[in-house]
């Protein structure tokens, strides 16, 4: 992978980063000024309920900050794009689609057949 190629994905990972973080922001407000107790214990536990799946969604989106955060690193110590795995190049069309890709496309179809057969 060439330089501007890792200049790209970067790009990518830092623009996604930002809209991740505003989200964050945006949800804190949101339940700061929303927050209210209501009267009618149906209102309050919709309300519950509600802040309950914001913070749910959060917390996927904290795990993928950190995610994007270790692929930033690996763009800067030139590491970005090999599977972890294997170690062949994973691929732009995958990477793509993926930005956060750590796998080639055949070591993570073989972790999910794996993981299916562990789960059932």
């Amino acid at each position: 992978m060439n330089e501007k190629q890792r200049e790209h994905f970067k790009q990518i990972l830092l623009d996604w980063r930002e809209q991740l973080m505003q989200e964050v922001d945006r949800t804190v407000h949101h339940m700061q000024d929303d927050a209210a107790n209501y009267p009618d214990p149906a209102d309050r536990a919709t309300q519950e309920e509600e802040f309950s799946l914001e913070l749910r969604t959060r917390d996927r989106e904290r795990k993928l900050i950190k995610k994007i955060d270790n692929t930033i690193e690996a763009i800067v110590q030139d590491d970005y794009g090999f599977c972890e795995t294997c170690g062949i190049e994973i691929g732009i069309r995958r990477l793509e689609a993926r930005p956060t890709a750590n796998k080639c496309i055949d070591c993570k179809t073989l972790d999910e057949i794996k993981e299916k057969q562990l789960g059932s």
